[in-house]
């Protein structure tokens, strides 16, 4: 069976994020008084006490400056939690993280076209292994059902 790996918002990326979000917003840290929130950047809920911030990121569009592909009209950009300061990232990429919820799988061209979506509730590995099967296929999204928000991506061949 194939190991899929998480791949958290890119160290470089978060960087920028932390001066001036992709809507053009700077940095707004808090305390997170209750933690749980999903971080983007270590892809684990954040715990009480943890200084973060609620940044929009445009995960199409830099995946997409980073390949050459042209996300057109399917570009957006959608509120993520991050550590307000630089963290080590995740522990294990090779843990898929926050399987324990209702996910979507989008799958995306290279181009940047979106191929489709599945609703997945059980059994992330067979539900990538299936979105892979098509050779169209170069990058997964792994989204919040409830929010829609983007939790991380899954690239073919990583």
């Amino acid at each position: 069976m194939t190991t899929y790996t998480a791949r958290p918002i890119p160290a470089r990326v978060l960087k920028e994020l932390r001066t001036t979000d992709d809507a053009g917003r700077p940095l707004a840290p808090f305390t997170d008084e209750e933690g749980g929130a999903p971080l983007r950047c270590c892809l684990r809920p954040s715990t009480p006490g943890e200084r973060i911030a609620l940044v929009a990121y445009a995960p199409l569009r830099r995946w997409a400056a980073e390949t050459g592909a042209d996300p057109g009209a399917y570009d957006e950009q959608g509120p993520v939690f991050v550590h307000a300061e630089e963290c080590p990232g995740p522990a294990d990429p090779a843990t898929l993280p926050f399987t324990n919820a209702h996910r979507v799988l989008r799958r995306y061209s290279a181009e940047g076209h979106i191929l489709g979506g599945r609703l997945v509730d059980a059994d992330f590995p067979s539900a990538l292994t299936e979105a892979f099967t098509d050779p169209e296929v170069a990058v997964v999204q792994v989204r919040a059902v409830e929010y829609g928000c983007f939790l991380y991506e899954v690239r073919r061949g990583r």
